[in-house]
């Protein structure tokens, strides 16, 4: 089942233009068979990233939303503390399970990633580092399999039906 996605980059420095962390996540998403329905880029406020957020929140078309950047620890990296109101419910696996993976590739500097995942209103959320290698880390090796109804014995996108019961 194709799920539409959308993807928000967060950045003060990038532009849709040179966003390659973007750019993968739309081509891994399509090459899954999944639809883009939109694609935006915010500055690390807040206050805008709740607004593009609580605007795909409400959307019933909106089955997933990626963000990339901003989950660091630097003064202007506030994307979980914009995030983590939003959510009815947090997916704590998902951010431990990420680390444990990125380990293999960054080793101890993955602690600083404050990475996570939740639902919205029926909608997966899923907060990632911006870097390259950190989306194609969590796409290949956690969210494709998750939003494939084919992966066993478990997946996400079989319990999207049930998430407003």
């Amino acid at each position: 089942m194709a799920l539409s996605i959308a993807l928000l980059t967060i950045s003060d420095t990038r532009s849709l233009a040179d966003d390659s962390s973007g750019d993968q996540l739309q081509r891994s998403l399509e090459a899954a068979g999944h639809r883009l329905h939109e694609r935006q880029l915010c500055l690390d406020d807040c206050y805008q990233i709740r607004r593009e957020l609580s605007r795909w929140i409400a959307d019933p078309a909106v089955d997933v939303m990626i963000t990339s950047g901003g989950t660091g620890l630097t003064g202007r990296d506030g994307t979980p503390e914009a995030v983590v109101p939003l959510l009815d419910k947090t997916i704590e696996g998902f951010g431990e399970l990420f680390r444990v993976l990125s380990f293999e590739s960054i080793g101890t500097s993955t602690l600083q990633s404050r990475c996570l995942a939740g639902v919205a209103n029926g909608t997966f959320v899923f907060v990632l580092p911006g870097s390259l290698d950190a989306v194609t880390t969590a796409w290949d090796k956690l969210i494709r399999a998750q939003l494939d109804e084919q992966t066993r014995p478990c997946n996400l996108a079989q319990l999207r039906a049930r998430l407003k019961e």
